[in-house]
C-alpha cells in the first residue's frame, strides 16, 4: 500500500479494497446482527440491575442514617479519652520531674547530713555527691529547673574539694600520730620479744637436768626440741598480738582519694610522707649519744615496720612489695651504718653489749614480720671480736684489783650462805658435805672473786653469741673462755707471782693453794658454760682439756720453793756456828737443822691444811733436795778450810733429823704408797746421804772403783769429792788420808 501510494496510482489498490470491501459486507452485517441481539439482552440484564441498585441503595441510606446515630456518642467518648490521655502523660512527666528533683535534693541534703557528721561521713557524702552527679550526666532530659541544676553542678565540685581538705587534714593528723605511737608499738614488741626469749631460757634451764635422760627420736630430733619448738611458735603467736594500732583514719583516706578517682596519686603520697618519716626516725640519734637514744632509735624502727607489715597485709594495695622492701633496705643501711660507727668508737664492753642486745632484740622482732635481717646479725657477729676484747679488759682490770686486794691468808665463812655464794655457786667444795660454820676455806678471797668474774665473763659471751654473735655458740664461747683464762687469770697471776710483790713463804703457799682450787673451778667454768648454751655434759667430760692455768700454777709452786729454799738458806746460814774442829761430836746435831727442823714441821702442819698432797709432796721433796744441796755446800764452803771426823758425825746426826723427818712426813700421804713417799723423800736426801757414808767410810778409795762408785755413790760429783777430801786429811785420821 506505501508503495502504491508511493508511486502515485492508487487506484488499482483502492479499487482492490472497494472490491473486497464489497465482499465482506455481507459477513459484517451479519455479525453486526448477531453482536446488536446481544446488546440488547445485556441492556435488558442491566434495566434489571438498576432496579435493584436502587433498592439497594434505599436499604443502605437506612443503614447509614442507623449507624449515624449510634456512632456519635462513641466519637464524643473518643474525643474526651484523647484528651484524658494528653493530660496523663503531661501530668507523669511533671511527676517524673519531681521525682527527680526530689530525688536530687534528698542526696543533697543527705550529703550535707553527712559532711556535718564530721571526717566519719566524708566518704557516704561522697557517694551522694556521685549519686548526683551521675544522675546529671546520665539523665534522659536536662532538668526541668535550670537554677537546680546550675546549683548541683556549682555545689558537687566544691563538695569533693571539701572532702578531701578535710581527709588530708585528717590523714596528717595520724601521720603525727602514728609515728608516736610507732615508738611506743616498737618499745611493747620489743619487750615481748625480750619476754619470749627470757621464758624459753627459763624453759631450757628448767629442762637441763634432762639432757643426760633425753631419748632422740628417730630423726635425731630430742622431746626437748620439740617443747622448744611449741614454745617458738607460741611466742611468735603472743607477739603478733603487739600490732594492735588503729589504721581506720588511713583505710578512710584511701578510700575517699579512690572515691575520688586520686588512688594512685595518694599512694605515691603516701610512699613519700612515709619516706620522710623514716629519715627523720634516723635523726633521733643526732642530738644525743648513741647509747642513750638507741632504745628509742631502734623502737621507733621497729614500730614503723611493724606498721608497714599491717599497712601492705590489709591496705588493699596501698603498698606494695618492692615498696617496702625499699624502705626496709634503706632503714638496714642506716642501721648497719649507725652500728659501725658507734660500736668502732666504743671501749666499754657492756655498752656494747646493751646495744648489741636490744638490736638482736630487734631483729628477733622484725623476724616475725618477715623482713631479712641477715645484716644486722652480720654486723653484730663481725663485732663480737671487739666485745670480747673490751670484756677482756674489764675483766683484767677486775682480777688485777682482786689480786692487789687479797691478802691471802684463809677465808673465813661465818653464814651458810656465804659458802653457798663463794664455794657452792662455783662448785669448789672439797666434799659434799656442809661443813661446820665458822668455816675456814683453803683459799683465800681471791678464788671466789676470780670464779664471780669469770662467770660473769660466761653469761656475757653466751648472751652476745646467743643473741647476735651468729655461729656455733658453744665453740666460740669456750673460745672465749680459753683465753679469759690464759689471757688474764693465768697472766694476771703468774704477773703477781713473777713480781713476787713482797709475799711471804704463808702467801705463797695460799697462792699455791688457790691454783688447786681454781682447777676444780676451771672444770666448773666449763660445765657452766656447756649449760648456758645447751650442750650435754656428757659432751663437755668427753673433749675435757688441760688444765689452763698450768703456768701460773707452775710460777706459783716455784715461788713458793723459791721463798722455801731462801727460808732454808736463812737457817742454813746459822751454820757458821758450826765447829768444824770440834773435840767431840755434837749431842743434838748442830743448832741450824733443829732450826730447819721446827721450821718444816710448822709449814708442814700449816701446808697440809690447804696445799693439796700432791704440790705439798713435790714442795716437800724440792725443800729437802735443796737441804741436800746446802749440806754439801757446807763442806764446799770457802770459809771451812778443814774439818774433822767429828764435824762430820755431827753432821750425819743432822742428816739423821732430816731423813727422820722425811719418814714422819709420809704419814700424811695416806691415799699414795706410803713405802713409795718416803723412799721419794729420802732420796732427795741422797747426795748428802752418800757424801757423809764416803766421808764416815772405812775404806773411802773404794769410790774410786766405778761399780762401787756407780751403786753407792752414784749422786757425788768427783770434783767435789775431791775438794772435800782435801779438807779433810788429818794425820790422826790414817784411813782417810791415804785417799
Amino acid at each position: 500500500m506505501r508503495r502504491a501510494f508511493a508511486c502515485g496510482r492508487p487506484e488499482p489498490l483502492l479499487a482492490s479494497l472497494r472490491a473486497a470491501v464489497r465482499d465482506r459486507e455481507a459477513e459484517i452485517e451479519e455479525l453486526c446482527r448477531a453482536h446488536f441481539h446481544y446488546f440488547i439482552r445485556a441492556v435488558d440484564d442491566l434495566r434489571s440491575l438498576l432496579a435493584d441498585a436502587d433498592a439497594l441503595k434505599g436499604s443502605l441510606s437506612a443503614s447509614h442514617s442507623a449507624l449515624l446515630s449510634s456512632a456519635a456518642p462513641l466519637l464524643a467518648s473518643l474525643e474526651s479519652f484523647l484528651a484524658a490521655r494528653s493530660l496523663a502523660g503531661n501530668l507523669s512527666s511533671a511527676l517524673a520531674s519531681s521525682r527527680r528533683c526530689v530525688r536530687l535534693l534528698a542526696l543533697a541534703a543527705r550529703a550535707n547530713a553527712h559532711l556535718q557528721a564530721g571526717n566519719h561521713g566524708h566518704y557516704l557524702a561522697l557517694r551522694a555527691v556521685d549519686a548526683i552527679d551521675r544522675d546529671l550526666a546520665s539523665g534522659p532530659e536536662p532538668l526541668p529547673l535550670p537554677t537546680l541544676r546550675r546549683m548541683l553542678l556549682s555545689v558537687v565540685p566544691a563538695v569533693r574539694a571539701h572532702a578531701e581538705r578535710e581527709i588530708s587534714r585528717e590523714f596528717s593528723d595520724w601521720m603525727v600520730s602514728i609515728r608516736a605511737a610507732s615508738r611506743h608499738l616498737g618499745q611493747v614488741a620489743i619487750g615481748r620479744s625480750a619476754a619470749a626469749r627470757q621464758r624459753q631460757e627459763e624453759l631450757r634451764s628448767k629442762h637441763r637436768p634432762l639432757e643426760e635422760c633425753i631419748t632422740l627420736d628417730d630423726d635425731g630430733v630430742g622431746d626437748l626440741d620439740d617443747f622448744a619448738a611449741a614454745a617458738a611458735t607460741a611466742d611468735a603467736a603472743d607477739g603478733t598480738a603487739a600490732a594492735s594500732f588503729d589504721l581506720t583514719p588511713l583505710y578512710r583516706a584511701m578510700h575517699i582519694h579512690q572515691t575520688l578517682a586520686l588512688g594512685e596519686w595518694f599512694k605515691k603520697y603516701y610512699l613519700e610522707n612515709r619516706k620522710l618519716q623514716l629519715t627523720s626516725d634516723f635523726d633521733v640519734i643526732a642530738a644525743t649519744p648513741f647509747l642513750e637514744s638507741h632504745q628509742v632509735f631502734f623502737s621507733q624502727i621497729a614500730g614503723f615496720f611493724i606498721v608497714e607489715d599491717r599497712v601492705f597485709r590489709t591496705g588493699g594495695g596501698l603498698t606494695s612489695r618492692p615498696d617496702v622492701d625499699a624502705l626496709w633496705d634503706a632503714a638496714v643501711g642506716k642501721m648497719v651504718s649507725v652500728m659501725k660507727d658507734n660500736f668502732s668508737r666504743m671501749q666499754t664492753a657492756n655498752h656494747l653489749l646493751l646495744i648489741t642486745d636490744y638490736a638482736a632484740l630487734l631483729s628477733a622482732t622484725l623476724r616475725r614480720y618477715g623482713y631479712p635481717v641477715g645484716m644486722l646479725l652480720d654486723v653484730l657477729a663481725k663485732h663480737r671480736d671487739k666485745y670480747h676484747d673490751l670484756l677482756l679488759a674489764d675483766c683484767c682490770r677486775q682480777v688485777a684489783e682482786a689480786l692487789a686486794a687479797d691478802k691471802f691468808d684463809q677465808m673465813l665463812m661465818r653464814k651458810e650462805y656465804e659458802y653457798s655464794m663463794n664455794v657452792l655457786a662455783f662448785g669448789i667444795q672439797s666434799s659434799d658435805i656442809t661443813p661446820a660454820f665458822p668455816y675456814v676455806a683453803p683459799f683465800s678471797c681471791t678464788v671466789p672473786d676470780i670464779c664471780r668474774i669469770v662467770r660473769s665473763f660466761i653469761e656475757d659471751s653466751v648472751s652476745f653469741m646467743a643473741h647476735g654473735g651468729g655461729g656455733d655458740t658453744y665453740a666460740a664461747v669456750k673460745k672465749y673462755l680459753g683465753r679469759i683464762l690464759s689471757e688474764v687469770v693465768d697472766a694476771s697471776i703468774q704477773k703477781l707471782v713473777d713480781s713476787g710483790s713482797g709475799l711471804s713463804v704463808s702467801q705463797a703457799m695460799q697462792v699455791a693453794a688457790n691454783m688447786s682450787v681454781m682447777e676444780r673451778a676451771c672444770e666448773f667454768f666449763t660445765r657452766h658454760a656447756a649449760q648456758l648454751c645447751g650442750v650435754p655434759l656428757r659432751a663437755v667430760e668427753r673433749g675435757r682439756r688441760d688444765f689452763p692455768l698450768r703456768r701460773s700454777r707452775d710460777a706459783a709452786e716455784a715461788l713458793l720453793l723459791r721463798l722455801l729454799r731462801a727460808k732454808a738458806d736463812e737457817f742454813m746460814r746459822q751454820s757458821d756456828g758450826v765447829n768444824w774442829m770440834a773435840d767431840d761430836p755434837p749431842p743434838g746435831g748442830n743448832e741450824y737443822a733443829n732450826e730447819v727442823i721446827i721450821y718444816l714441821e710448822t709449814l708442814t702442819s700449816t701446808a697440809q691444811q690447804i696445799l693439796p698432797l700432791p704440790v705439798l709432796r713435790r714442795v716437800l721433796v724440792a725443800v729437802l733436795a735443796h737441804i741436800s744441796e746446802r749440806i754439801v755446800d757446807l763442806f764446799l764452803n770457802d770459809s771451812v778450810k778443814r774439818f774433822n771426823a767429828n764435824a762430820v758425825t755431827g753432821i750425819d746426826t743432822d742428816l739423821k733429823m732430816f731423813e727422820a723427818f722425811a719418814e714422819g712426813m709420809s704419814s700424811l700421804f695416806e691415799d699414795s704408797d706410803q713405802e713409795s713417799v718416803k723412799n721419794e723423800m729420802k732420796a732427795a736426801l741422797v747426795e748428802a746421804r752418800q757424801l757423809v757414808n764416803l766421808l764416815m767410810s772405812n775404806s773411802p778409795e773404794t769410790f774410786l772403783n766405778p761399780v762401787i762408785r756407780e751403786k753407792n755413790y752414784n749422786k757425788l760429783d768427783y770434783r767435789k769429792v775431791a775438794i772435800i777430801s782435801d779438807k779433810f786429811r788429818d794425820t790422826s785420821e790414817s784411813y782417810f788420808s791415804t785417799f
